[in-house]
C-alpha cells in the first residue's frame, strides 16, 4: 500500500482475492455515439486486451444479427486467453444467438428498479423474477455460464435487489451485476450499497459504474471496498453518454491506492488505448489519466526544480509502472533549472545574466505562439543571446 494512504475496510482473506476487471469496450464501449468497429477491429481490441492480462470481456450484442455474431464468434475462434461473453436481454432468443456466437458465457440483463421494469417489461416485479428463473435456467441448460445483470439496479429498491440476486443464484447464475446505469450513486452510496447486498449472498458481484457525474472510477472503488469481486470496465472509459469508468484508471488505482491485484499488466495500457483510440476514431486527451501524453510531463519551473532534485517531489504515480518515463517541456512556466538542464544536456556553456535573458525570450515565444518552445528553438535562441552578449557559442 502506498505510504500515507488509509487501509481500506477489506478483510484480509477479500484483500488477498484478486479483483476481475470485465471489460466491456466491445459492447458497451461501442454504444458510444458515432462508434463501429469491424470485425478485424472487433478480435485486433479483444487480442491487445488478452496480452494486457483482461480475462474477461463482453464482446458484443449476438442479437443484433449475423454480423455481429460473426464478429463474436471470430474472436471465440481466435483462442485467446479469456473468456468471452455475450450479451443478452432477457430472453430465449437473444441466448440462442449467443450459442450461435459460439461464447461460452452470456450475461443477461433484467431491469432491476420500478421504473424500468415499468417501461420496458410491461410487468411487475414478479414478471421480473420470473423471466430470471426461466431464461437463466434455459442458458444453463445450454451449457452457458450465466451472469445476471440488474439494469438500473442503483435506482432499484434494495430488498427487490437482494431477492433478484437470490433468484439468480438459485436459476444458476454464477455472478449478478450492480449497474449504476444513470450515475446516480456516489462513493459513499455505491460502497454501502455494494455492502449491503455483500452480507446477504455469495454470488460473485460486480460493479458497472457510468460516468455521467465523473465518478465512474470513484465510485467503482468504492464499490471494491464494499465487496464487489468484478468490476465493469471500458479502454478510455468508451461509452454511452459520459462513458463508463475507464480500465485503465481502475487497474493503476487499485494498484497504486490499494495494492490490489488484477493481473493486468501496466506497461501494456498505453497501447491498448491507442488501438482502441484509433478504431473508435477518437483522441485521447493529452491530459487523459494513465495514458494521456502529459500525464508526465512538466513544465512548471517550480515542478521541474524539483524533480530534478527527486521525482518524489511532484511525481506519486511512478511512470516506470507504467513503461514511462518524465518529460520535461520548455514553456512560458518554466524556469531556470529547465533552460540551464536543457543546454547542460546539449553540453552548452551559458553565463547566469544570459540564462535570464533566454528564459525571458523563451515565455515570450511561448506566449505568442500557444504552446511549448521546441528544444531547437531554444537552441536558436541560445545562440542569438550570447552572441548579442559577444560571447563564443561552443
Amino acid at each position: 500500500m502506498t505510504a500515507g494512504a488509509t487501509k481500506p475496510p477489506w478483510s484480509d482473506t477479500a484483500r488477498t482475492k484478486p479483483i476481475v476487471l470485465t471489460d466491456t469496450t466491445l459492447r458497451d464501449g461501442e454504444q458510444a455515439p458515432g462508434v463501429a468497429f469491424t470485425k478485424a477491429e472487433k478480435v485486433a481490441i479483444a487480442q491487445v486486451l488478452a496480452r494486457a492480462g483482461i480475462t474477461e470481456i463482453e464482446a458484443g450484442i449476438p442479437a443484433m444479427g449475423d454480423e455481429e455474431i460473426a464478429a463474436i464468434r471470430a474472436i471465440v475462434e481466435a483462442d485467446l486467453p479469456l473468456t468471452t461473453i455475450g450479451w443478452c436481454r432477457m430472453r430465449d432468443a437473444d441466448v440462442d444467438a449467443a450459442i450461435e456466437a459460439k461464447v461460452s458465457m452470456v450475461n443477461v440483463s433484467i431491469p432491476a428498479s420500478d421504473v424500468q421494469i415499468a417501461a420496458k417489461l410491461r410487468g411487475d416485479r414478479e414478471l421480473a423474477l420470473e423471466q430470471v428463473k426461466r431464461v437463466v435456467g434455459y442458458a444453463r441448460e445450454q451449457g452457458l455460464e450465466v451472469a445476471v445483470g440488474g439494469e438500473d439496479s442503483s435506482r432499484a429498491e434494495v430488498d427487490f435487489l437482494i431477492t433478484l440476486i437470490a433468484t439468480a443464484k438459485e436459476a444458476g447464475a454464477r455472478r449478478f451485476r450492480i449497474a449504476d446505469t444513470l450515475s446516480v450513486l456516489d462513493p459513499d452510496s455505491a460502497s454501502a450499497l455494494m455492502a449491503r447486498l455483500r452480507a446477504t449472498t455469495d454470488l460473485d458481484l460486480e460493479f458497472h459504474g457510468h460516468d455521467d457525474l465523473g465518478l465512474a472510477t470513484a465510485n467503482t472503488l468504492a464499490a471494491i471496498k464494499g465487496g464487489a469481486s468484478h468490476a465493469s470496465v471500458t479502454v478510455i472509459g468508451l461509452g454511452e453518454r459520459a462513458g463508463n469508468a475507464p480500465l485503465e484508471e481502475v487497474a493503476v488505482a487499485l494498484k497504486q491506492l490499494y495494492g490490489r491485484d488484477t493481473g493486468i499488466a501496466l506497461p501494456e495500457l498505453e497501447k491498448v488505448a491507442a488501438v482502441v483510440a484509433a478504431a473508435a476514431t477518437r483522441a485521447i486527451p493529452l491530459n487523459k489519466a494513465i495514458v494521456g501524453e502529459h500525464v508526465f510531463t512538466h513544465e512548471s519551473g517550480i515542478h521541474v526544480d524539483g524533480l530534478l532534485k527527486d521525482q518524489r517531489t511532484y511525481q506519486a504515480l511512478d511512470p516506470q509502472l507504467l513503461g514511462r518515463s518524465n518529460r520535461f517541456v520548455i514553456g512560458k512556466h518554466s524556469g531556470l533549472s529547465a533552460i540551464t538542464s536543457l543546454l547542460k544536456e546539449q553540453q552548452l556553456a551559458v553565463s547566469a545574466v544570459e540564462a535570464r535573458r533566454i528564459l525571458s525570450r523563451v515565455r515570450e515565444h511561448a506566449v505568442e505562439y500557444k504552446g511549448p518552445v521546441a528544444p531547437d528553438t531554444v537552441l536558436a535562441i541560445w545562440r542569438d543571446v550570447c552572441e548579442q552578449s559577444f560571447t563564443h557559442c561552443a
